[in-house]
């Protein structure tokens, strides 16, 4: 297990959550690591275009499309999970994002900002990720921005992805997934038991 090191996230944080989940866990930039890892985690916080020029600086958008298009798993965390989308928008400027999911990360709009502190999400019949969760399981958020509108159309064969919702002000994207990409809007490695659940869950999935 691989999480990856491009100067944002909580990497040690993250590590160590990944860990006692009983996953053997490496904080590292190698692509080659990163790319033949069981599961890659790529966390994040701060400013969208900060997270998206610390990835380029590593390749990390590359091996991210690398990994999916080789089925191999990957979870984004917080602002890791929105460099997914097409862009983001922040004081006005539009930062091209990774592009693996379509959609805007923006502004919420919400009297209160950031959106920070514990907060329940609505869980998709079905999901992977929350098995074994109660509806009223609380999870830690510490963001301004988000996706507010999933912007993926589904059809043919494929499953559609399975998307979770939250609210601060408004609904906001806070959770996705999607084939070997998932990812949380929220800290799971901040969000105590019910954190490390998910993370076992997701580990289960690899």
């Amino acid at each position: 297990m691989v999480v990856l090191d491009y100067g944002s996230g909580n990497l040690r944080s993250v590590q160590r959550a990944v860990g006692r989940c009983g996953a053997d866990v490496t904080v590292t930039a190698d692509v080659e690591a990163a790319l033949n890892a069981d599961g890659l985690v790529v966390p994040g916080v701060g400013a969208f275009a900060a997270c998206m020029a610390g990835l380029r600086a590593v390749r990390g958008d590359r091996l991210i499309g690398r990994r999916l298009a080789g089925g191999r798993p990957v979870l984004g965390i917080c602002v890791g999970m929105q460099v997914l989308f097409t862009r983001g928008v922040e004081h006005g400027v539009e930062t091209e994002g990774c592009d693996q999911w379509p959609g805007t990360v923006e502004r919420l709009k919400a009297d209160v900002l950031p959106h920070m502190g514990w907060n329940t999400v609505t869980m998709p019949a079905g999901s992977k990720l929350f098995a074994g969760l109660d509806a009223d399981t609380r999870f830690y958020f510490v963001h301004s921005y988000a996706v507010r509108r999933w912007e993926m159309e589904s059809s043919g064969p494929l499953l559609p992805p399975l998307v979770t919702w939250a609210e601060h002000g408004e609904q906001f994207v806070a959770a996705v997934e999607n084939g070997p990409l998932w990812a949380t809007q929220f800290h799971p490695e901040k969000s105590g038991d019910a954190g490390a659940h998910l993370l076992r869950n997701w580990i289960a999935a690899l």
